[in-house]
């Protein structure tokens, strides 16, 4: 098949990769570099190396679509980030992979608001596109469970594997599979941000060691010192630290930490 696709961070690359050795691929779009770092460097997204080290062609406009020379027969979105319009969705069938049981947790951020929200598994839905978000017919669904531990990352990974297999599956015989309208309560995610890191020592053990999970880090002080906590465990209901950073530090294991406060009682959130 002639595939176009669109997608951009890193946990796509493997799907596509995949695709690429099967498919022919037209056009590879992504998002525009981004300033990164320190020096704010523009710096391009993981699809885009991927892309030009396999020597296809790379947009980072969808502006660009209305250029394309060739048909494609299908197009394939994963976490693209970029409002699709009707030249795009009219111009072939149009199918998303979205990791979450929809309709619950459409929207941008769904592998981190059910590590947040505590759930033990989500759902990785192939779907048709639809002028409306995440709203489209599911073609097919694949169960994956969310370790008691499991990360944004470690998720993300077994969402790619996923993805390969159900687009595989798929890709094989595409008539076989009749979409399947979805139903049931609709709920929506949104972006994460810096704020969204800060621990509120009040809540749970097992919410703050779910929100360090999602979000990567979570913000605090101890005696007095600004940390970000990168790594926790559950252990008999209590929070264990495992790793932790100090602003202007490199990330070091609890322990280090800890022998550096020389003592005392340890004060969270202050």
């Amino acid at each position: 098949m002639k595939l176009v696709l669109m997608g951009t961070n890193d946990f796509v690359v493997p799907i596509f990769d995949n695709l690429s050795r099967k498919h022919d691929i037209i056009a590879v779009f992504t998002r525009a570099p981004k300033p990164m770092g320190r020096k704010h460097l523009l710096t391009p997204s993981p699809v885009q190396i991927w892309a030009q080290s396999r020597g296809l062609g790379v947009r980072t406009s969808i502006k660009d679509f209305d250029f394309l020379i060739e048909k494609p027969d299908l197009i394939i979105v994963i976490s693209y980030g970029v409002i699709l319009r009707d030249n795009v969705l009219n111009a072939a069938p149009c199918l998303n992979i979205h990791p979450s049981a929809l309709p619950k947790y459409r929207g941008p951020s769904p592998i981190k608001t059910a590590i947040l929200n505590g759930d033990r598994d989500i759902d990785v839905c192939l779907m048709k596109m639809t002028a409306d978000l995440d709203a489209g017919d599911v073609l097919l669904r694949k169960n994956i469970l969310i370790g008691e531990n499991d990360n944004n990352s470690d998720m993300e990974a077994k969402v790619s594997k996923a993805a390969i297999e159900i687009l595989n599956e798929y890709m094989e015989n595409p008539t076989r599979y009749n979409p399947i309208p979805q139903t049931g309560d609709v709920s929506y995610t949104h972006k994460f941000t810096g704020d969204d890191e800060f621990i509120d020592w009040k809540k749970t053990p097992q919410q703050i060691h779910n929100q360090i999970r999602a979000l990567g880090c979570g913000r605090t002080k101890i005696n007095g010192v600004d940390v970000k906590i990168l790594d926790t465990q559950i252990e008999n209901g209590d929070l264990k630290i495992k790793k932790i950073q100090p602003a202007g530090k490199t990330p070091m294991d609890w322990k280090s930490f800890v022998n550096g406060l020389h003592g005392g009682e340890i004060k969270y959130g202050e």
